[in-house]
């Protein structure tokens, strides 16, 4: 083995072992936490929509808008005028009848 092939499995190891501990603290992270739909602004969305138009955080457009969510405290959303994912489903559907 080539000191250049065992130096490009040992980036790919390390870098492996980042992705693997990046999940793992995001998911410690959810604890406590809530989706919170119509909160987020543009660019402020923690992942997917609702209607799939986008698969990643911070590609919302709009301010607030209904099918984009941001993970907030459990128990906040309401306080902070969201709403969950089943209201935002609602919510979406109507705004897509009326087009």
């Amino acid at each position: 083995m080539n000191q250049r092939h065992l130096l490009s499995s040992a980036l790919a190891s390390v870098m492996a072992l980042g992705l693997v501990s990046q999940a793992s603290a995001e998911m410690g992270a959810e604890k406590g936490k809530e989706k919170c739909f119509g909160v987020a602004k543009a660019g402020e969305n923690s992942c997917a929509n609702l209607s799939g138009s986008h698969s990643c955080a911070g590609q919302s457009t709009k301010d607030k808008s209904a099918e984009e969510w941001k993970l907030v405290a459990k128990g906040t959303c309401a306080k902070l005028g969201g709403l969950s994912a089943e209201e935002a489903k609602v919510a979406l559907a109507k705004s897509t009848d009326k087009k």
